[in-house]
């Protein structure tokens, strides 16, 4: 798939770090399957950043902090992605909100995503099939992937890390905006 002079001119547009571009800021895009793309890409600024990625590791262990590194103290996905069995479980440091004293980051769901969902230091390509596939979605069809996204308290708390750590991109529900506009535009995956 090419790109048009219009999708080109989009993609080299600065951008802060903290914004997310809107599904009406591709409609210069005339090809719809390039428009597709390109929402997914941007899309996938979310889920590349260190509040999606960290805890979505290929490996067993998470990651921490805005510049990436191997979770101290050591622990592991476990079973249930809340720490393995005889180990230190997640719920022994990440309490239900954040602990600003100390640093540690909180939500009353904390846990490691599930390991079909395993996307740190994958392409955008791999994370978009990833997600348009059920079965590495624990079922989920991408509407119900969107919805996940756009309600799930550990998402949102992506947006909200609190100390200092910086945010993803964007909210969830202009995430969630991009992601529909995306599906409703084929769901294509870029190349």
């Amino acid at each position: 798939m090419r790109l048009t002079l219009a999708a080109l001119a989009l993609i080299a547009t600065p951008l802060a770090a903290q914004d997310l571009r809107a599904p009406a800021d591709f409609a210069t895009i005339v090809d719809e399957r390039a428009r597709s793309a390109a929402m997914f890409e941007e899309a996938a600024r979310v889920f590349q950043h260190p509040r999606c990625s960290n805890c979505h590791p290929v490996g067993e262990r998470p990651f921490q902090g805005n510049d990436p590194y191997p979770h101290r103290p050591l622990v592991v996905r476990g079973e249930n992605g809340m720490g393995a069995e005889g180990a230190q479980k997640c719920w022994a440091c990440h309490t239900s909100e954040n602990y600003e004293q100390s640093g540690v980051p909180g939500d009353p769901a904390w846990h490691l995503a599930p390991a079909e969902m395993a996307w740190h230091g994958k392409s955008v390509l791999e994370i978009c099939e990833q997600l348009s596939d059920p079965e590495r979605t624990g079922g989920r069809d991408l509407m119900a992937v969107i919805e996940h996204v756009e309600q799930d308290s550990l998402v949102g708390w992506g947006w909200e890390p609190g100390a200092d750590r910086e945010p993803a991109p964007g909210s969830a529900e202009s995430l969630g905006a991009l992601m529909r506009a995306w599906v409703d535009t084929g769901a294509v995956c870029p190349i």
